[in-house]
């Protein structure tokens, strides 16, 4: 598709308004207007919007669109998005007015941790857009962002995405996006040239939306005479309010993840203040107020200052993420699994909005890819993330692209590291487990989607990565040595090292090597690229090899007894001998056990953990494992009122206190994974070929359940599994979409083929309390 031929400008602020310094601080929004005469019916009129920064555009003093904190965040260097609205019915003939807010957002605000970086990608706000207009006797007419808008200053005096948003009501300009406002003593805009149109492109993945709302469970007052709202769940957005009180008075919103002492704990924001205000009118009326362009994590907010007793319908909390379809539910007779589950779907809410973020409370919030590769399973179950995950991952290739060494970020859109460790690790540095997001996460897309086109698209980034490792590594093909993330926040780790896991960074490394390289291997295969293929399958064969030499001591065993070491040997077939298998499968159920069936993984090793014990026999350990109590485990979280997966296994002391590292989000996915093998193998749904063109129901009971149902939405439509124990058997149902084929495997039976529709299969299965046990 040939691209758009722009003849918008880029306008701002004038260069002397405080809106257009760059600044250490948060600044104010600004207000951009213009005017403009419909001469006769319209037959269709499109806007095509986007910013240096975030924007809320208006038509005659309607808001255009539904979009949340639009354009979002993409390497705005590299892909800068823009959106298409259909305004025809918002223009009318005659004078007609179009006006926009702008703000910082990504683009100049304050981005990552330790101070953080500000003006990343420019040190001025500006907005870019065209107004095209076909008239009804075919004739067109285009408005665009030019010099002949005004800006103003308005309400938002203060906003940025870590600091919160400061509204002053009082500075509202009524009708300022309307006709015939007097806009005479607003300033013209200053025209920003240097902005290269190229890197635009239309928005190709879902935008952030409102898409849900809580009211408050309790509210209650604290020792400083504050009301303290509980919305029961963690989630992310922000506070809706009415309020009525008088001119001048300041509302403060705190917002928290944890109460500590009955007072919402600011320990796990870090730099973020999350913190709104709001100076009221002093109408008659109840003023109704909501940020434009700020978020929150948060289950509970403080008020400050509210004027009498909060009422009923005064307060809101709005969820913003990006506005994914829901493909994917899951449910079992364990309600502890079943708020396991919901758990690990809120933090995919929260965390995904516009990229894959780590946690979205704190002053950090950004698209690590580490996070992103063991989460994209459960992702792709749980809602659509085709198209989400496909642009993230064009920004994730166009900045490896950009390195000189072909190295990947850390994280995408890339952000620069201000790590206080000594010495800090480099953002070129390649890291096992994070790079691997260049090749696993496109297999994972085209395992659930079956369209190879994101391997097509993403294949010079995935080769890139392999290439890079594979120089790295050397003629040896083990690598790791030095600083690598490893087996982040492995439970053994230090509270203040983060690292330093047992598992050693060259078993880890050298163990996604082989990974990588085999998946690229097949990759290589479905796109015909036969000399590759040959290629990458023998570099897998050769750092399996190694891999064997340095961490294999023989007959199944590795040198390094850790359930996380085991975990990637076995599910990365670095031990495929079928003897050393089940010895392997052996040890790590000894090694799961002996820890008293608590896990002893970190972000890599616990997305394999169970289905590394599953696949060598030992779904007892799984299970007991899946559903231990006592810290570190899962259902630890559940008990202790989790609503949102932990960064850390402990983030929460057993005493109730919050663990004092500051790396402590309550709301962040990696951990989530599990819910793949709740998907897979707790309820028996996988695809067993890509695209879910051939489905495997492969239910195995175990932990007590004593049923469990999930459905996904394929590529072929609704699939269904759902399995009972009751009178000495185990009945499952399942449903196979048009278009797709169905094998069935239960316990004790011998596979059986599905076609298209219900189908019902039956085996001899015990139902004693002892045998379910």
């Amino acid at each position: 598709m040939p691209q758009h031929q722009w003849t918008a400008q880029v306008i701002a602020a004038p260069s002397d308004s405080p809106a257009a310094a760059p600044s250490d601080s948060p600044g104010p929004g600004i207000l951009l207007r213009t005017g403009f005469t419909v001469r006769g019916p319209v037959c269709s009129a499109r806007m095509l919007i986007t910013a240096l920064g975030v924007y809320e555009t208006e038509l005659n003093g309607t808001v255009v669109g539904d979009v949340v904190l639009a354009p979002g965040w993409t390497s705005y260097h590299h892909r800068h998005r823009y959106h298409t609205f259909d305004v025809t019915g918002l223009l009318r003939p005659g004078p007609n007015a179009w006006g926009a807010h702008l703000a910082d957002g990504w683009y100049r605000g304050l981005l990552g941790f330790n101070g953080g970086t500000r003006n990343l990608y420019g040190s001025r706000t500006g907005l870019f857009a065209e107004l095209h207009i076909t008239y009804a006797d075919g004739t067109t007419q285009t408005v665009t962002t030019g010099p002949g808008w005004r800006a103003g200053s308005g309400p938002v005096v203060v906003t940025g995405l870590y600091e919160g948003e400061s509204y002053d009501a009082r500075l509202e300009q009524s009708g300022w996006s309307a006709p015939g406002f007097d806009d005479s003593a607003w300033m013209p805009v200053q025209v920003l040239g240097g902005f290269d149109s190229s890197v635009l492109f239309p928005a190709d993945s879902p935008p952030v939306r409102r898409v849900d709302e809580f009211g408050p469970v309790c509210v209650s007052r604290n020792d400083q005479g504050r009301t303290v709202v509980d919305f029961g769940q963690n989630l992310v957005g922000r506070l809706r309010i009415r309020v009525r009180g008088e001119a001048g008075h300041t509302v403060t919103l705190r917002h928290a993840e944890v109460l500590e002492n009955g007072t919402p704990s600011a320990r796990s924001l870090g730099g973020a203040e999350a913190t709104d205000r709001y100076v009221l009118r002093g109408d008659a009326e109840a003023e109704e107020w909501e940020p434009r362009f700020t978020f929150h994590g948060f289950r509970y907010a403080e008020l400050e200052g509210w004027p009498g007793e909060l009422g009923l319908g005064d307060i809101a909390a709005v969820v913003l993420h990006s506005d994914l379809r829901r493909t994917g539910w899951f449910a079992c007779s364990d309600p502890s699994l079943e708020r396991l589950h919901e758990n690990v779907v809120w933090s995919m809410r929260g965390n995904f909005l516009d990229v894959p973020t780590d946690c979205p409370q704190r002053d950090e919030r950004l698209g690590w890819t580490g996070d992103a590769q063991v989460f994209a399973p459960t992702a792709a179950f749980l809602y659509d993330v085709r198209d989400f995950l496909a642009s993230w991952l064009r920004d994730l290739a166009a900045e490896q692209a950009a390195d000189e060494g072909g190295v990947p970020p850390l994280m995408s859109p890339a952000v620069p590291l201000r790590f206080q460790s000594s010495p800090p690790p480099s953002s070129n540095r390649p890291m096992a487990g994070w790079g691997d997001a260049t090749v696993v996460v496109p297999w994972t897309l085209y395992e659930r989607y079956g369209d190879a086109e994101v391997l097509r698209a993403q294949y010079p980034s995935m080769r890139g990565w392999v290439d890079t490792v594979d120089a790295v590594a050397g003629p040896g093909h083990v690598w790791g040595e030095g600083f690598q993330f490893g087996d982040w926040l492995d439970p053994t780790a230090p509270p203040s090292m983060p690292p330093k896991s047992s598992t050693s960074g060259p078993l880890v490394a050298t163990a996604y090597f082989a990974h990588s390289a085999r998946l690229l291997a097949r990759t290589a295969e479905v796109l015909e690229e036969k000399d590759d293929a040959v290629r990458y399958h023998a570099l897998a064969d050769a750092v399996r090899e190694a891999f064997r030499d340095r961490f294999h001591r023989g007959g199944g065993l590795l040198h390094e007894e850790t359930q996380t070491a085991y975990a990637l040997a076995l599910c990365f077939r670095l031990i495929d001998d079928a003897a050393e298998r089940a010895r392997a499968g052996e040890q790590l159920a000894a090694l799961v056990a002996a820890r008293g069936h608590r896990i002893g993984t970190g972000f890599l090793g616990t997305p394999l953990i169970c289905d590394a014990l599953t696949d060598t026999g030992h779904a007892d350990t799984a299970y007991l494992l899946l559903t231990q109590r006592e810290c570190p485990s899962w259902l630890y979280q559940v008990d202790r009122g989790a609503t949102t997966i932990w960064e850390r296994w402990d983030a929460v002391l057993p005493d109730g206190s919050l663990n004092p590292s500051p790396l402590n989000s309550l709301n962040h996915y990696s951990y989530g994974a599990v819910a793949d093998w709740l998907h897979r193998t707790v309820a028996g749904l996988a695809p067993a070929e890509p695209g879910y063109r051939r489905i495997r129901f492969r239910p195995l009971p175990g932990g007590g359940i004593t049923w469990a149902d999930a459905a996904h939405e394929t590529p072929y439509g609704r699939a269904e599994s759902s399995w009972r124990i009751a009178n000495g058997e185990l009945r499952l149902d399942v449903l196979v979409p048009d278009g797709a084929t169905a094998t069935v495997e239960l316990p004790g039976s011998a596979p059986a083929e599905a076609g298209p529709g219900g189908h019902t299969f039956r085996t001899p299965w015990p139902t004693t309390a002892e045998d379910l046990r």
